[in-house]
């Protein structure tokens, strides 16, 4: 299924992405054009908005000029401008423009025009064969004929690998129209076996066995779905189920509303499948024909960031309201793309604002705490950590991240003995993370105590992560710690070749070739080290090793140990 609609959209963007350059015979401002083609190379679609505005102005006949348009403008959200892209793509005749066929299916449904919808499909209009059945078939719904309808969302259930959506439409089509017994018959598997559906979908059966006057059956879906935990989106609703208020179908309340979860259901196929382009022009005309679809708002924002387009991704979170059961995920969101925009104040503002109006959501302050750690800020995020450990009550296995990452901010507060009892504490919830054993043995190395158990633990570590170069460096470095040098050589040089520009794996390397009298490889290495930016407690040692060599500044350090023979290590 997914390659089949990857091949549709593939044609669906050639003529925009794939198309050949200007001549220069040409009537459009090729400085427009060339400006418009890099932007769009680069996802930039209000750039490449501006630009194809510009070369249209000389060329408004230039079909390509047009379909670039359509795509950045579709890009961007602004329906209007693509739409009018659009029709003059269509009017100019010629090839079939898929980009502009887009734009004029969300118009024809935007308007409710079923007629033109069914009437473009008799005359050959390609949106894919999914597509196509699924639009046609609420587009029926929408004139009225819904035996016909009901026939065509059967026929797509017979396809290879459709299967699953066309009985998910067709139950949305029948609970549209008061059928909430065919519809649970579909989405309880009794009609054909128990299909997979998403959280909407999953939304979508509970309203309709409210309507059914089966408030416990929904709040049972609710709880097997997504667990008892607090969330802000499901607790409302599971809420008035239990006071036994009934619950409305409002998931789709109109074949326009149909044909945006068409839209919505085939980008959910589509992502992380193929190019998010592909994807956000399917969300983008979702969002168009359902303003209120929050769940496509918040996959549009989340492909922008994918896409680099920061700046966009924060404003399609910011278009939440408060009141919106889907706001608080829509600031965390937000504040991930203000800081991708290197915004970091505004971003941390942002969580800080939500925490204090919020504060009772683990995920809230766990997305805080980790903001403020990125950020160096690690008192705070100590807080937050803490907040949400505090708010996790149960010592459940997933919740060793919290104590970990609280641990880490301990540790870089210089504030060991309760980094330390973190680190245990992760383990005791999850014994076998690579993460943790690497950290708290790592850290013991450094530190040069418990060096034994430290080694055991990053030995632990590397068994379950053997490609991971930072675990590679503790191994080596523990050994060197121990004054295994020889032994901490092909560990060492193995970690360089998986972190090769990492500037304390380097500088390891350095210090591990020194130890094995390869004295003129080693101050390569930590020449090298010097250019990968180390901090500048490390910059500073590593131009004293360069100066005096490593023996007289372990000397210095009291670090200086004897090196061990192979068969004194036991190994």
């Amino acid at each position: 299924m997914r390659s089949a609609m990857s091949r549709t959209l593939t044609a669906l963007l050639l003529a925009a992405v794939l198309a050949p350059p200007l001549r220069a015979e040409d009537k459009a401002d090729s400085g427009a054009y060339l400006a418009a083609r890099i932007a769009e190379s680069e996802n930039d679609f209000r750039a490449a908005s501006a630009w194809y505005g510009k070369a249209i102005i000389a060329d408004s006949g230039n079909p390509q000029l047009l379909d670039g348009a359509i795509l950045a403008e579709i890009g961007v959200g602004d329906f209007g401008l693509a739409i009018d892209a659009a029709k003059l793509r269509k009017s100019l005749g010629g090839d079939p423009s898929q980009l502009a066929e887009v734009a004029l299916i969300a118009d024809e449904a935007k308007r409710e025009d079923y007629a033109a919808i069914i009437a473009a499909a008799g005359d050959g209009r390609d949106m894919g064969d999914l597509a196509n059945s699924l639009v046609v078939a609420w587009a029926k719904v929408g004139e009225g004929k819904m035996s016909e309808a009901l026939e065509d969302f059967d026929a797509v259930t017979k396809k290879k690998g459709y299967e699953a959506f066309g009985y998910y439409h067709k139950a949305l089509a029948l609970a549209s129209v008061g059928d909430f017994e065919g519809a649970d018959e579909i989405l309880s598997g009794k009609a054909a076996g128990t299909i997979t559906v998403m959280r909407r979908g999953v939304f979508a059966h509970a309203q309709i066995l409210s309507q059914l006057e089966r408030n416990a059956d929904a709040v049972a879906l609710l709880d097997k779905t997504f667990g008892t935990a607090p969330d802000p989106v499901v607790d409302p609703v599971r809420r008035r189920l239990q006071a036994g208020e009934p619950i409305p179908f409002d998931t789709v309340t109109s074949a326009r509303d149909g044909i945006a979860e068409v839209f919505f259901t085939i980008s959910t196929a589509l992502n992380g499948e193929a190019d998010p382009v592909y994807t956000l022009l399917h969300l983008r005309v979702a969002g168009y024909l359902r303003p209120d679809h929050s769940d496509a708002l918040l996959m549009t924002a989340d492909v922008l960031e994918q896409l680099g387009q920061h700046d966009l991704a924060a404003e399609t979170f910011a278009a939440f309201p408060p009141e919106d059961p889907s706001f608080v995920t829509a600031e965390v969101g937000r504040a991930g793309a203000l800081r991708s925009q290197g915004k970091s104040d505004a971003a941390i503002e942002a969580l800080q604002t939500l925490a204090r109006s919020h504060g009772d959501l683990l995920g809230v302050q766990f997305a805080l705490a980790d903001l403020l750690r990125s950020e160096d800020r690690f008192d705070e995020a100590e807080v937050a950590y803490s907040a949400a450990i505090d708010l996790a009550k149960a010592a459940k296995s997933e919740n060793w991240v919290l104590y970990f990452y609280r641990g880490i901010c301990h540790e870089q507060s210089n504030d060991w003995a309760p980094a330390e009892a973190d680190f245990r504490k992760a383990l005791d919830l999850n014994p076998t993370q690579p993460q943790v054993l690497n950290y708290l043995g790592y850290g013991m190395v450094d530190r040069g105590e418990n060096l034994d158990e430290a080694l055991g633990m990053i030995e632990k570590a590397v068994a379950a992560d053997p490609e991971q170069g930072y675990i590679i460096d503790s191994l080596a470095w523990a050994r060197f710690k121990l004054g295994h040098y020889a032994e901490a050589l092909e560990p060492m040089e193995k970690a360089s070749l998986l972190e090769p520009v990492d500037p304390i794996v380097t500088d390891h390397l350095g210090d591990v070739y020194w130890m094995n009298d390869r004295k003129l490889e080693a101050r390569f290495q930590w020449r090298r080290a010097l250019s990968f930016e180390p901090t500048e407690t490390d910059k500073a040692r590593i131009l004293r090793k360069l100066d005096v060599g490593l023996d007289a500044v372990m000397a210095d350090e009291g670090t200086a140990k004897p090196p061990v023979k192979a068969a004194e290590n036991g190994n």
